[in-house]
């Protein structure tokens, strides 16, 4: 069982994300925007693991990432799965220093790879 945190502002994801990880076990807490990602992310005990979207209003997933690196307070350690459909998605997580991206739309066998790979590795980014 872990501790997730799943931040897009696709309601619909989110719901079917959340849906087969409680389903997996895990615990499931989630944000719509990079700001209510980071509120959750501060109220809670830190998570396992952040699924994250790269296009959201307000704050995007790389300047949310941004902010817990430089928030410095265990934030940075946490493996982040980047989410999009962008065609540039495997050139922005490596830019972020993350080796885990799902590319939308994805299968929800890859969704749970990927995850258990960022749990067992947790290798967090190494910049933002």
């Amino acid at each position: 069982m872990a501790k997730l945190l799943i931040v897009d502002d696709d309601f619909d994801i989110v719901e079917l994300m959340t849906e087969v990880l409680e389903s997996a076990g895990h615990v499931v807490h989630s944000g719509r925007t990079g700001e209510e990602g980071l509120k959750v992310l501060r109220a809670s005990p830190l998570p396992d693991a952040i699924l994250l979207d790269v296009d959201m209003p307000v704050l995007g997933g790389p300047a949310m990432a941004h902010k817990m690196l430089l928030h410095d307070a265990g934030e940075e350690n946490v493996p982040i799965i980047l989410c999009s459909a962008r065609s540039d998605l495997p050139s922005l997580a490596s830019e972020m220093g993350t080796p885990y991206a799902l590319t939308k739309p994805f299968e929800l066998s890859a969704l749970l790879t990927v995850l258990q790979r960022a749990i067992r590795e947790r290798v967090a980014p190494a910049s933002a």
